[in-house]
């Protein structure tokens, strides 16, 4: 297994704690965004605005962040047909981070797949459990 599917699909817990840091010194001016399904209220991912990617959101009403790996802008389903329709955006108290409700136009919002070959609902698909991860 890569190690990307070790940490994609693997049991053993290896939490990016430095991903911040590098997010925001690759990426400059950035703020959390969670996406979370509007009638299920099930937390579908975590992801990153800058304002070109926020503006873009909301002018064309789709989950828009900004790829702190490539450095540009992620129309969430752009590559994977996995668009996350925009019904409405939040702000937090502190405005340091936002809320995209949206409505899923397909099956999943995650780029990893199920063993059928569905993409996954959520990136949220396993728990830790006795030091050792889960799928839920």
């Amino acid at each position: 297994m890569s190690a990307g599917s070790l940490i994609e699909e693997g049991t053993d817990i290896h939490l990016d704690f430095s991903k911040l840091k590098q997010a925001v010194e690759n990426s400059g001016e950035i703020i959390p965004a969670v996406a979370q399904d509007v009638e299920t209220k099930e937390i579908l991912m975590l992801g990153y605005v800058n304002r070109e990617s926020l503006e873009y959101a909301q002018q064309n009403r789709v989950a828009t962040f900004w790829s702190t790996s490539r450095n540009e802008l992620w129309v969430k389903g752009k590559t994977s047909g996995e668009f996350l329709d925009l019904v409405e955006t939040r702000v937090n108290c502190e405005q340091n981070s936002i809320l995209y409700l949206v409505r899923l136009r397909s099956t999943g919002a995650c780029h990893t797949k199920e063993e059928n070959g569905d993409f996954r609902l959520s990136c949220y698909y396993r728990k830790i459990n006795k030091r050792k991860l889960e799928f839920c």
